[in-house]
């Protein structure tokens, strides 16, 4: 099996477990992410203010291909500005990365850690969200010694609860 095809079948098979060790209240989010990295985005809630959020795609769209991403962070709810048709959530996360270089997985893995911090636009009568994250992000183990050992990712993305 090729290793970009591994990546969508373990994403299954975490939401698959996590989703039923959530909460009867807890909700799914799907979505898109664009940016730094542009993927498939999967919020699970946890807890009353804790998510586990999900990222597969790709970043680094240059000459040399599309680089294969993955992440999965551990999302804390700090509090939430609160209006009439929407409410403002305010996150922070931890997490951990994987990603290729040089186009494809199968050359170059790296991994690393992520903090994000997250905006949301939270609509109360239907059930979307539009929101904006910036992520400091730190290379542990560069496979091809070629990226910037600190860096940061970000972007923006939609997402429709369930």
């Amino acid at each position: 099996m090729k290793p970009t095809l591994s990546l969508p079948i373990l994403a299954a098979v975490i939401v698959a477990v996590m989703a039923t060790a959530r909460p009867a209240q807890a909700e799914v989010g799907v979505g898109v992410f664009l940016g730094q990295p542009t993927g498939l985005d999967i919020k699970l809630d946890l807890a009353r203010r804790a998510a586990l959020d999900i990222v597969i795609g790709w970043e680094d769209f240059d000459d040399d291909g599309r680089d294969g991403y993955a992440h999965v962070t551990y999302l804390v709810g700090l509090g939430a500005a609160r209006g009439r048709s929407v409410f403002v959530p305010f996150r922070l996360g931890v997490g951990g990365v994987v990603y290729g270089g040089a186009g494809d997985f199968g050359d170059e893995v790296n991994v690393g850690v992520r903090a994000p911090f997250e905006i949301g636009l939270r609509f109360r009568r239907t059930p979307l969200e539009i929101y904006g994250e910036i992520a400091l992000k730190l290379t542990l183990l560069d496979d091809g010694d070629n990226d910037d050992p600190v860096d940061a990712d970000g972007g923006v993305g939609l997402r429709v609860y369930f």
